[in-house]
């Protein structure tokens, strides 16, 4: 009989409470501000953070998962008599930490040979970032809940992630450009334009998609283009930062457009957070 386990990092932004009731184990990012180095998470909460990033002059600098910290964990579970471990983890175009879950199951292969066919793990990669696949793990845990083999869970997981879209503005371009996501120049100029850039995540790819003039118009900008890619009567989530107010602006005028509600909504955490900065708002949603 399986027994499974779902794991994820700390870049998919799922709550504390969801990471607690579905029993997901997760993977923390650490996070360095000059010569402070904390652990997402753990050492601070969303809020938290975002003051730290306030007071910091800098750019927050992530650091990758190890094989280590993976394998660490495969110990764990594997003693713990799990069957099946399930990871869906940050784009492996962004982060080495997916390359580091795939070796540290090489090396745990290695150590306990006779695991070989009574412990599995499927590491997933996401292509993508923050609830594009935090809602992946969600259902995941969900469908752990509900009996579901892990093969039905791996495949579920796996279309999600194959059809998923992220169209996302930050508000503030400092971070993306330093981080790359934006050329400086561009970042500069944008900033001073009053011009904001409509980023879009898919297939392991962060593009500018389009630019929008003016703040004011950035919500139902975004919410126009999803809903003209989006899959019809699919779930979509919002995506959101230290803004509560462009979070629910968002839903409204999704909900108006689509004539549903959101199927939940995700506040970037440090490891976004620290590329994109802390006052973002996008939405997550299945391409058509």
């Amino acid at each position: 009989m399986e027994k499974i386990k779902i794991f994820t990092d700390s870049a998919s932004d799922i709550t504390f409470e969801a990471e607690k009731e579905l029993d997901i184990a997760m993977m923390n990012f650490n996070i360095a501000m000059g010569d402070a180095s904390y652990t997402s998470r753990i050492d601070f909460d969303n809020d938290q953070f975002y003051k730290l990033m306030a007071e910091y002059d800098g750019i927050p600098l992530t650091s990758q998962i190890t094989a280590y910290e993976f394998q660490e964990m495969y110990e764990k579970y594997y003693k713990e008599g799990y069957t099946d471990l399930i990871g869906i983890l940050i784009n492996s175009e962004g982060s080495a930490t997916y390359g580091n879950s795939l070796m540290a199951y090489n090396m745990f292969i290695e150590e306990h040979p006779e695991a070989k066919d009574k412990f599995r793990v499927y590491s997933i990669d996401a292509r993508s970032y923050t609830g594009a696949y935090g809602y992946a793990v969600v259902e995941a845990g969900k469908m752990v809940k509900e009996g579901k083999s892990a093969e039905e869970i791996v495949a579920f997981a796996k279309e999600w992630i194959e059809h998923c879209v992220v169209y996302f503005v930050p508000y503030t371009l400092k971070y993306a450009a330093k981080s790359g996501r934006i050329p400086s120049a561009a970042a500069f100029v944008g900033d001073k334009l009053g011009i904001k850039p409509a980023m879009r995540i898919y297939d392991h790819v962060i593009s500018t998609a389009f630019s929008i003039r003016g703040e004011k118009r950035v919500v139902k900008k975004i919410a126009e283009k999803t809903v003209s890619e989006m899959k019809k009567g699919t779930p979509y989530l919002i995506v959101y930062g230290d803004d509560a107010h462009l979070r629910d602006q968002m839903k409204e005028a999704m909900t108006v457009l689509t004539g549903y509600e959101p199927a939940g909504a995700y506040q970037i955490g440090a490891a976004i957070a620290a590329n994109a900065g802390p006052t973002v708002v996008g939405v997550i949603f299945q391409e058509n």
